[in-house]
């Protein structure tokens, strides 16, 4: 498969666009894994997530670690920053849009496994820190911690 081949298809790459108005509305793009037979890890960090209480409707701050070992399939990275920046005036609970991102992004991709963390600044006075993973990882693979300083009020 050709460069050309590749990208044809992709709609947010290289050209002007705007913040989608909701995740819903996001698109997100897949590319070929130019290493399929290959594992390794992908990872993706979102230190500045946003989102509102869907009660309050106050905005939500989170750092999310995306990593995931992809099978046939590559998340292109621009497609991903735009659905994630729609999350902005989304109104959702932690758990909500962390575990959302996680099967939006299992769906596109169908990985041999992901991981998400969504590590979450206080709400109320407490963090709430919200993980999914969707299996056991492949054996023998070196995976990072994920190692996101733990917020300074903890003990």
């Amino acid at each position: 498969m050709t460069d050309e081949t590749i990208y044809r298809n992709l709609t947010q790459l290289g050209g002007d666009t705007r913040m989608p108005a909701s995740p819903g509305e996001a698109v997100l793009e897949k590319v070929a894994n130019p290493h399929p037979d290959t594992d390794y890890v992908v990872r993706f960090t979102a230190p500045e997530f946003t989102s509102l209480c869907p009660v309050t409707g106050q905005p939500d701050f989170a750092f999310l670690m995306i990593d995931y070992v992809p099978s046939g399939w590559l998340v292109e990275s621009k497609s991903l920053k735009l659905y994630l920046g729609a999350f902005r005036n989304h109104c959702a609970f932690h758990e909500g849009c962390t575990v959302d991102i996680a099967k939006r992004l299992e769906a596109l991709l169908s990985p041999k496994w992901l991981r998400i963390g969504g590590y979450w600044y206080p709400r109320g006075g407490m963090p709430i820190d919200v993980f999914y993973q969707s299996g056991e990882p492949p054996r023998g693979l070196w995976i990072p911690p994920q190692d996101v300083p733990i917020y300074r009020g903890r003990p």
